[in-house]
């Protein structure tokens, strides 16, 4: 199995790693680690490039997607002059040390909402007993769904503006890991949803967002092997930019970073 670097520090976007098999039909790529992120958990996977460690500097090969199957697989295409060649260069042998670079721009988006997307179903769920049941990211944009019957035009500037009261409060965001059964006997499965996940994940990392003071209860506490920022601040501000009704009380809360919305 490769070992998932991302779960301890999902800052990384250059690392060494080793070639353990290729697959084919499409080309992918499993390495012995890796802090590639694959989708999962309503985030997008990561993109980048490898390249022989030993080779002429170029990256050879660009990582188009990374999935989780029985491990983790990056699934691959030549890049540059690797391309335009009549014979796509042939895929890293095993054993083969490589160097590993994700497109920081990428990671570092989906980390934002990510850890946006964290606060905000906490407010609802503080706020309006409202649970999360749902969501999704993007680069540019995030949706998150909840079990409510209808948000109303103050409930949303109400939910914006205290949004970016929590981004603003500069709560640190840390992770660590737990055995399951443990975590399934001491922590708060409304925040944790533990019961979301597989009964074959046995040791879950749970993601913090600190509370208000030192020594406080933390803001949010849920099970997440998704990337976030280290900071609340680190966000920057967040736009409420609409919702829609998805069913009989289900609610979809849609948000976006300042920078990405449009200003017409």
């Amino acid at each position: 199995m490769t070992k998932r670097l991302y779960l301890a520090d999902d800052a990384v976007t250059t690392f060494e790693a080793t070639v353990e098999r290729v697959l084919s039909d499409p080309a992918r790529i499993v390495l012995d680690r890796t802090h590639f992120y694959p989708t999962g958990g309503g985030q997008p996977h990561d993109t980048g490039t490898i390249r022989a460690t030993d080779g002429d500097g170029d990256a050879p090969w660009r990582v188009v997607d990374t999935e989780m199957a029985d491990t983790v697989h990056h699934e691959v295409e030549p890049t540059g002059d690797a391309g335009s060649s009549d014979e796509a260069p042939a895929l890293p042998e095993p054993g083969t040390d490589v160097t590993c670079e994700i497109d920081a721009d990428r990671r570092v988006a989906h980390s934002r909402y990510h850890t946006a997307q964290h606060l905000l179903s906490a407010l609802l769920l503080d706020e309006f007993d409202a649970q999360t049941t749902g969501n999704q990211l993007y680069a540019d944009r995030a949706r998150l769904d909840a079990a409510y019957e209808r948000f109303t035009d103050d409930d949303l500037d109400r939910i914006e503006a205290r949004l970016n009261e929590l981004v603003a409060d500069a709560r640190p965001v840390s992770s660590y890991m737990m055995d399951r059964e443990t975590a399934e006997a001491t922590l708060d499965t409304d925040r944790t949803r533990i019961d979301l996940l597989p009964d074959s994940i046995e040791e879950l990392r749970i993601v913090e967002i600190a509370g208000a003071d030192e020594g406080d209860e933390p803001y949010d506490r849920t099970a997440c092997a998704g990337t976030h920022v280290a900071n609340t601040s680190d966000i920057g501000e967040v736009v409420v930019t609409g919702r829609e009704t998805k069913g009989p009380e289900e609610e979809r809360v849609r948000f976006a970073l300042a920078e990405h919305v449009d200003v017409e």
